[in-house]
């Protein structure tokens, strides 16, 4: 029987990734403050990515898969299957939504897995929404790899420590991850951006 996939609408309501890694940590016989020296992410912000309390943005998710050696598809798909060649349609995406009030260490951004069925990729490519949001409220962070960015729709800023880009539709942005960065959109709408991000395996 062909496994019915649900529709990506259901949003993050149908996963739980942090019960996914809570369960693999304690299959790897990791500790909590084993995953914060690993992943150098607080124990609480941990604790509250484990418990479903809170989302974690990608660069997040990254820094969980290095730790836990598994791929980011891991905690999108319920049974991974190495595949040299992998089909996503639309229905199969998985839409990880953001909270109307976000907390510490939590996603500010709406983004969905294009490809969750191939555990050893290197490459790691969503489909982003960026909020609009005021400059003191952008959250930075750095993680590894590597990271291309293409606009789809709308305007939006990108910020290291000392540069500021502004991109429209149609540009797009490769960025070592290393950087410390933070994207807002600049209009009243969410700005949309296909982003790949290069996770580097040791």
């Amino acid at each position: 029987m062909t496994k019915k996939k649900p529709d990506s609408s259901q949003g993050d309501e149908r996963i739980k990734i942090g019960a996914r890694i809570r369960d693999c940590r304690q299959k790897k016989q990791l500790t909590l403050e084993d995953m914060a020296t690993k992943t150098g992410l607080a124990k609480a912000v941990l604790a509250g990515i484990e418990s479903d309390e809170t989302i974690p943005p990608l660069g997040t998710l990254l820094r969980l898969s290095k730790a836990l050696d598994v791929s980011m598809a891991f905690f999108f798909e319920d049974e991974v299957e190495m595949e040299r060649l992998s089909v996503t349609r639309s229905g199969e995406r998985v839409k990880v939504k953001r909270r109307p009030h976000h907390r510490e260490g939590e996603v500010d951004y709406v983004y969905e897995s294009l490809e969750p069925k191939n555990p050893k990729k290197h490459m790691e490519p969503f489909l982003v929404e960026f909020q609009p949001m005021e400059t003191g409220d952008m959250v930075f962070m750095s993680h590894e790899g590597e990271e291309f960015h293409f606009v789809l729709e709308g305007k939006l800023e990108f910020r290291t420590d000392d540069r500021v880009e502004v991109l429209f539709a149609g540009d797009s942005l490769y960025f070592e991850s290393e950087m410390n960065h933070s994207f807002r959109s600049l209009e009243t709408k969410p700005a949309k951006v296909l982003v790949v991000v290069w996770n580097r395996r040791d």
